[in-house]
């Protein structure tokens, strides 16, 4: 509300609004008054106004990001691996600054360490999240933030796109150095990554059920993008489903009952860890083999829009960059 009192020759204008900070200003003629205090009660109703720092100082960085981190994060498919950068953050000094405190050059001096630490890419995840977790707090949860703190910080250029093919020689390492582990699985499930492109989080929820013999198809209803897929199994993939049923697991775990690939996340995971690093393959991700399976697809004949159909890809054009055509290969195609 806005309050004019005239003190000898001047018109003294008083703002107030519950939740920011109280506004006043004098004026020698009272139409200027009046204009200015319509202005600044437009300005109030827009939530334009200041807020007192004794409010800001209730809130703490932290407070946000478990409240983000244990409501929204929570409901997403890829809720461990967000919680886990949470929490990381929330170790961070940044962490316990409040909101009259916390600046963008805060924010700015935290990416320029992490960029000390991991790839340009990540970072840009990781404030993405943060930002977000501000969008929500001030548009949903009533939390008095005027200006998102990272709104102002530029996006980092990533270049993240890998080009790495496996050669035949590395995967006879690989079936080498499969003698030697403890998991029976984890070279089939190298194989089956190979024939179908999936990724490794969608062949570890595979189950029975999804697989059509009749059809030769497969369904995958939780994917990355949130849009299930049915993909067509190729004959390589299909001796490699009846190999799987004829392993022998003795692990207490009854997975196996439902599961093509009765192994957790993390077992999977140690496994090609050790699988790699005794066949020498330091510099391969098994994600890798995603991009192999989908470079394989097209030296084989097959269209953009049925590759799409087996990856799961939306958009050709992040297709493309999971698609390292061997130049030897197309140059025999041509000639």
């Amino acid at each position: 509300m806005a309050t004019i009192v005239k003190r000898g020759n001047k018109y003294r204008v008083q703002i107030r609004r519950k939740g920011f900070v109280t506004g006043s200003r004098s004026f020698h003629q009272k139409s200027d008054a009046l204009e200015w205090a319509r202005f600044m009660e437009v300005k109030a109703d827009r939530g334009e106004l200041p807020t007192p720092v004794r409010v800001l100082n209730q809130y703490k960085v932290r407070d946000i990001l478990e409240r983000y981190r244990d409501i929204i994060t929570a409901q997403k498919l890829s809720a461990v691996t967000e919680a886990y950068m949470i929490d990381a953050f929330l170790r961070e000094p940044i962490a316990n600054l409040t909101l009259s405190q916390i600046t963008p050059a805060h924010f700015a001096t935290y990416r320029d360490k992490r960029l000390k630490e991991v790839k340009a890419g990540t970072v840009n995840r990781e404030l993405g999240i943060i930002k977000h977790a501000f969008d929500i707090a001030e548009r949903e949860w009533d939390i008095p933030i005027k200006l998102n703190p990272l709104s102002k910080l530029k996006k980092l250029r990533a270049n993240n796109s890998r080009s790495r093919r496996l050669s035949a020689e590395e995967y006879n390492a690989i079936e080498d150095a499969f003698e030697y582990s403890r998991n029976p699985y984890i070279l089939l499930l190298v194989r089956f990554a190979l024939a179908t492109g999936m990724r490794r989080g969608e062949i570890l929820n595979l189950t029975w059920d999804a697989i059509n013999s009749n059809t030769r198809t497969l369904y995958i209803p939780v994917t990355k993008n949130g849009h299930p897929r049915t993909i067509p199994l190729s004959g390589d993939a299909i001796s490699i489903l009846a190999e799987i049923k004829q392993v022998e697991y003795t692990d207490k775990d009854k997975r196996k009952e439902c599961y093509v690939f009765p192994l957790s996340d993390n077992a999977a995971k140690l496994a090609w860890q050790r699988l790699a690093t005794k066949a020498g393959l330091h510099d391969l991700h098994f994600h890798d083999l995603r991009h192999e399976a989908v470079s394989r697809f097209f030296e084989r004949g097959l269209s953009v829009p049925e590759v799409a159909l087996i990856s799961g890809h939306r958009d050709y054009r992040m297709l493309f960059r999971y698609t390292h055509l061997k130049a030897e290969d197309v140059a025999a195609k041509l000639n």
